[in-house]
């Protein structure tokens, strides 16, 4: 494990955001069990609330839980990936995981921005894609953080 601070930083906020991402999964989870929106900044689609769906397609709305189910636990699996790259492989000084964290977060965001930047798309898509956007600067500062405290041959 390496004692440089800039690695350890960095480490430290890949693997707190890999608890964030974790914490967001659960709001999926949520939403489907015991919410009353959709999801996070959507509490109708078409003019319709879930209450209204779950009377009027309750095939529907169980559809789009058992997909909001699928996708929080793949957050919260991803979250988990998260905090053991930053804490075991970044922290240990291994380029790879950095790399891994930075290819990870890179990806979540160019997808998000893909399906919701889109004039169809009538919701508050800022706030409604916070969360991503947030999760990609958080990892990719402490990869930039811990890459500078990589050593010049870092292990890989």
């Amino acid at each position: 494990m390496s004692t440089d601070p800039k690695l350890q930083q960095g480490a430290i906020l890949i693997a707190v955001t890999g608890f964030g991402i974790i914490g967001y999964g659960l709001t999926f989870l949520y939403s489907a069990y015991l919410g009353t929106e959709f999801e996070l900044g959507v509490d109708t689609l078409g003019g319709v609330t879930r209450a209204e769906l779950a009377t009027t397609n309750p095939e529907m709305l169980h559809y789009m839980d058992h997909l909001h189910v699928g996708l929080g636990g793949l957050l919260v699996a991803l979250g988990i990936t998260l905090v053991a790259l930053g804490w075991y492989g970044v922290q240990g000084g291994y380029r790879w995981a950095v790399v891994t964290s930075l290819v990870i977060a890179l990806t979540a965001l160019a997808t998000n921005f893909l399906v919701h930047y889109h004039p169809g798309f009538g919701y508050d898509w800022m706030i409604h894609i916070a969360p991503s956007v947030l999760v990609t600067l958080l990892v990719l500062i402490g990869g930039t953080r811990a890459y500078q405290g990589l050593p010049s041959i870092a292990r890989s």
